[in-house]
């Protein structure tokens, strides 16, 4: 008779990934989580398996790296332990046998070949049962990035969609985004991004033995997000001429930038800045499966010399000036990945900032982090990586000067302007998450510094939120806390800036000379008027400021305000949205009213991981002031879950881009 062969494998590859957690992924092979028990089935043929005369060892290869594993009878393992196993009820069947593989809770993420050798006393035959694609596991409690709240596990592991905030403090606004772990593709791109990264090019056995850590994960991600050190994902660009690639602003989601750099042999995609940059790493972060989120620090100081003082410089006549090497970007975008930090100690396990956003070296490499977010709020600096930059990030002082006759004169010190609102996108809400607290610690309010008040104090009052389409309104408010009348001067200055960088030309001003009484509080009202606006709209924001000299001492009081322009919003409405379940076509309706002074038109795209197959475009023709346009849309739902439809209208005529989204939750059948 025939000795033991084996006829069939089944990596089972439904059932296992349903019980990975791992159902969503569009792979073509078995995708598993570390550290926790996954189903192979064999169809035998032969004299079938006999224990006392056959042995079964299966062998994993990590590139040339393997581990050999012998079958055993044996219940579940320790999840620290290679293992294979058969439960004896197993053997009820000689013809087919049901087994077991696990994988320690610490192993190499990656991508593995699976062998069977077979082995008795006349034979020994290899078979190549296929491949399965292994990643981190915050499911499992033996697992570094072990997550403790199913509805954390949801937000920051599974979710297909997320919300960026950008804007000012003041006025945040709302960016969706979808990070398509789930789309085509997607997963093999993420695995090539370890294969081609320098770490893994220098020496790949190193590299393979340290992706058990995720700390080390993060690094490598990290500097493969952008392209400044390797082949990495994206090129950044935060002005000029964007003509031979997309302009960041409209991109909207991780697929397609991932998509492309994968089929182009890993040439960077043009171009990224840093929400892109974070969108993207946070994709790649969660499908690696370690938790992930995107954060938005807001005033977030670029400290050059590292004395954690910014220094600020404006001309008599309200401009701000290009004076120093120092910046603060009104707001800047990165993400917080969950590990423990075996390397410093539990206390600062959880949350740590990863910055893929090219703007100092690590190491030798344009990357940052991971820093824990503890580790900042206690100011250990020494703590690796990186915890001095992202603590200048968001607790430098800033220093403002008035420069008259080349000469500065300080004018105010602010310790509260940097990091002034942290936040990210809360649990299972669209709306954000104030997590400043866990970044900065409580300290007592700083005393204001009057020293060149001269009893004077100015102030910038908005009458209503500035909005894209409208005049802007805002008050100067000044009070005389002196005993004597004062004749002032008021300069009042507005530049467009981006949000990265110091502020162009001014494009409006106004200048009054006003007397204000002994003790009086004196409202000075202005108003941009919109054809002087039109600079502002898109992406960019306004540097305002007002400076008020007292015309007897000429002593000078500036007050200063960065702010943005809210836009108008694209509403999305789903008919019968309580009974949306996957497979069956359901239909979505979006509006928008045109509420310029002038007709629009563009192109109006849709979108929704999960729920569109491909992007939906619309031309939109010479909408008129005031009128609406509405378009009804089909989707169908792969599986169950919330998700998100959105949609972005790209102006042709107007550079701005108009946003909406709505979440939906798809119910199981």
């Amino acid at each position: 008779m025939e000795d033991l062969t084996i006829r069939q494998f089944n990596l089972e590859q439904q059932e296992n990934q349903e019980s990975h957690e791992t159902e969503g992924f569009s792979a073509r092979t078995l995708v598993v989580r570390r550290g926790q028990p996954f189903k192979v089935s064999l169809v035998l043929g032969g004299s079938g398996y006999d224990p006392a005369r056959h042995r079964l060892v299966f062998k994993m290869l990590l590139g040339d790296l393997y581990v050999q594993i012998p079958v055993k009878f044996s219940r579940q393992p320790a999840q620290h332990q290679w293992a294979a196993y058969f439960q004896a009820d197993s053997l009820a069947d000689p013809q087919t046998l049901t087994l077991y593989l696990c994988t320690p809770a610490s192993a190499p993420v990656g991508t593995y070949q699976l062998q069977l050798h077979v082995l008795s006393t006349y034979q020994h035959k290899i078979y190549r049962v296929g491949q399965f694609t292994l990643l981190c596991n915050p499911w499992c409690k033996d697992d570094s990035v072990y997550l403790p709240l199913e509805s954390q596990r949801e937000e920051y592991v599974k979710n297909d969609f997320g919300l960026l905030y950008m804007g000012t403090p003041n006025n945040i606004a709302s960016r969706p985004w979808s990070f398509d772990q789930y789309e085509t593709d997607i997963l093999e791109a993420c695995m090539s991004l370890l294969q081609v990264s320098p770490q893994h090019k220098r020496d790949w056995n190193k590299d393979y033995l340290s992706r058990g850590d995720p700390v080390y994960i993060s690094r490598v991600v990290s500097a493969m997000i952008n392209c400044q050190d390797d082949q990495g994902v994206l090129m950044g660009k935060w002005s000029g001429d964007y003509s031979n690639g997309v302009h960041p602003t409209k991109w909207t989601g991780s697929g397609e930038i991932l998509s492309q750099w994968a089929e182009t042999n890993f040439k960077p995609v043009k171009y990224g800045q840093c929400w892109v940059f974070a969108a993207v790493m946070c994709t790649v972060m969660r499908v690696l499966g370690i938790p992930c989120r995107v954060v938005t620090n807001f005033n977030s100081a670029h400290d050059t010399n590292a004395n954690l003082v910014i220094e600020e410089f404006y001309s008599p006549m309200g401009e701000k000036l290009h004076h120093s090497k120092d910046s603060i970007w009104n707001f800047h975008v990165w993400v917080e990945s969950w590990m423990r930090r075996q390397d410093l100690g539990m206390a600062y396990d959880g949350w740590q900032v990863v910055d893929p956003t090219p703007q100092e070296m690590s190491a030798g490499m344009f990357r940052c982090g991971p820093a824990s977010v503890k580790a900042v709020q206690d100011k250990q600096l020494s703590a690796a990586y990186d915890v001095p930059f992202v603590y200048a990030e968001m607790n430098a002082e800033v220093h403002t000067f008035i420069v008259s006759n080349n000469q500065p004169f300080q004018v105010d010190t602010d310790t509260d302007r940097v990091g002034a609102l942290i936040c990210t996108k809360s649990l299972g809400t669209s709306l954000p998450q104030d997590i400043t607290a866990a970044y900065k610690a409580q300290e007592a309010p700083a005393a204001l510094d009057r020293r060149s008040r001269q009893g004077l104090t100015v102030s910038l009052n908005f009458d209503r939120v500035p909005m894209a389409g409208e005049d802007i309104c805002f008050t100067v408010m000044v009070a005389n806390m002196g005993n004597t009348m004062k004749t002032l001067r008021e300069h009042v200055n507005a530049q467009v800036k981006e949000y990265s960088n110091s502020p162009g030309d001014t494009f409006w001003e106004d200048h009054k000379v006003v007397q204000i009484g002994p003790h009086q509080t004196l409202e000075i009202p202005h108003q941009i008027p919109l054809e002087k606006c039109e600079v502002t709209i898109g992406e960019n924001l306004v540097n305002l400021a007002v400076v008020i000299e007292d015309e007897e001492s000429q002593e000078r009081v500036l007050a200063h305000e960065d702010f943005n322009l809210a836009s108008p919003e694209i509403f999305i409405q789903v008919p019968n949205k309580e009974n949306v379940v996957p497979q069956k076509e359901h239909k979505a309706q979006l509006a928008f009213t045109n509420t310029f002074h002038v007709p629009i038109g563009g192109v109006l795209n849709v979108s929704g991981s999960g729920l569109l197959e491909n992007k939906i475009q619309i031309r939109v023709l010479a909408l008129q002031p005031g009128k609406t346009m509405q378009e009804m849309i089909s989707f169908t739902p792969k599986m169950a879950g919330v998700k998100m439809l959105h949609a972005s209208l790209m102006l042709s005529n107007i550079p701005t881009v108009i946003r909406g989204f709505k979440t939906i939750r798809v119910k199981t059948l």
